[in-house]
């Protein structure tokens, strides 16, 4: 067994690691690459060696414990209209020099589709206290847009990655029941509890890589152990804890000549006002979307107002799995006025910065007064 080999995603214990790793295991756990193992069947000190192994390699882009940010920052999806010529340079100044911009895509469509205009696609985060209408505003000027829409989520029906295990699906593979709606709210915490998500949101280095990894991670951030536990068990039990997610490198070739996926497919569909959820849910139940939403996308884009997002390797084969989303819309009596898709390019993926603090900084950094950002100014 090479060096290589176990590189490999499609090696037999790294994908059976893979496959818990990316997006199976939900909620906090003080021993998650246990955790792990025990799904994967494998023994702990082989996964955390694995990973570790991964992530220096980058195969993984990263690791860490990942959160409902829904309900801790005012979130968007953005799509932006800005010169061909200013394209590039925008997709580098969101991604290099805007914490809060967390995945920035250029993506194309048929030229006479709505929104072909808009090339320039981002999510955009922005901590609690803050106005996301000012501070998208403030990005417009500095990347020269010249139009631009912000789409934020009135409900959520999928969130996941989990490329290893999607690999095999058949079009039309869903769940027995409608996908769950949930909606954002805003959840209030205490300086504490901040402190504490401070540290455990940051993305786990290799050398952090260990059966216990949070304990030495509070000690990073100077918090009692025990003191740390207590604050995340509470953010938990408001149900702020997502899930511990190994993340791949599926936009760029890996270092074992693999591709993750090929593909990134966002699928936009325009149902009758009030069937929303109801489509959504059908939406999200099949097993190829790793997010969908409800947002409202205006005329620019048809009026579409049910998006998702599906990855291959294959065009072909996720034009097939819309088809079969499509024709399951139909079997269940929701008529969709307009559909389309818009293609993936250039993409960079990185985690919104979603602390009040950290908003503060980046305002002063740019000479500019964090209290003409806030909501109420």
């Amino acid at each position: 067994m090479t060096a290589t080999s176990v590189l490999s995603t499609a090696h037999p214990e790294t994908a059976r690691i893979l496959a818990v790793a990316e997006d199976g295991l939900a909620g906090f756990h003080e021993r998650p690459f246990a955790a792990i193992a025990e799904r994967a069947g494998l023994p702990e000190q082989l996964v955390i060696e694995r990973i570790r192994d991964l992530l220096e390699a980058g195969v993984v882009r990263r690791v860490r414990q990942t959160l409902n940010t829904g309900s801790l920052a005012h979130g968007a999806l953005v799509a932006w209209k800005v010169p061909a010529d200013a394209l590039h340079d925008a997709f580098d100044t969101l991604f290099r020099d805007d914490p809060f911009s967390g995945h920035v895509v250029i993506r194309s469509t048929d030229s006479s589709l709505p929104g072909a205009a808009f090339r320039l696609w981002t999510t955009v985060k922005v901590p609690q206290g803050f106005s996301l209408e000012r501070h998208v505003a403030y990005i417009a000027r500095v990347i020269g847009a010249e139009a631009w829409r912000v789409m934020p989520a009135r409900c959520l029906f999928a969130l996941g990655v989990g490329h290893v295990r999607r690999r095999s699906l058949e079009p039309g593979a869903r769940a027995d029941a409608p996908a769950q709606p949930q909606f954002p709210q805003l959840t209030r915490l205490t300086a504490a509890e901040w402190q504490a998500l401070a540290a455990l949101k940051e993305p786990l280095e290799p050398g952090e890589l260990l059966p216990e990894p949070w304990r030495a991670r509070a000690d990073r951030f100077g918090l009692p152990y025990e003191a740390f536990l207590e604050a995340v068990r509470g953010l938990e039990a408001k149900g702020l804890i997502a899930r511990f997610s190994t993340f791949l490198e599926h936009v760029k070739e890996l270092p074992t000549g693999e591709r993750v996926t090929r593909y990134n497919a966002l699928f936009h569909w325009a149902v009758e006002p009030g069937r929303e959820l109801e489509a959504g849910a059908e939406v999200g139940r099949h097993h190829i979307i790793t997010h969908a939403y409800w947002r409202e996308a205006g005329p620019e884009f048809g009026n579409v107002n049910i998006m998702a997002v599906a990855h291959g390797t294959e065009k072909a084969a996720l034009l097939a799995h819309k088809a079969a989303i499509d024709a399951h819309l139909a079997e269940a009596g929701i008529p969709v006025a307009y559909t389309t898709q818009f293609w993936g390019g250039r993409s960079e993926i990185k985690p919104s910065e979603i602390l009040p603090s950290a908003y503060e900084t980046f305002c002063r950094e740019r000479g500019i007064d964090p209290d003409t950002m806030r909501e109420d100014a």
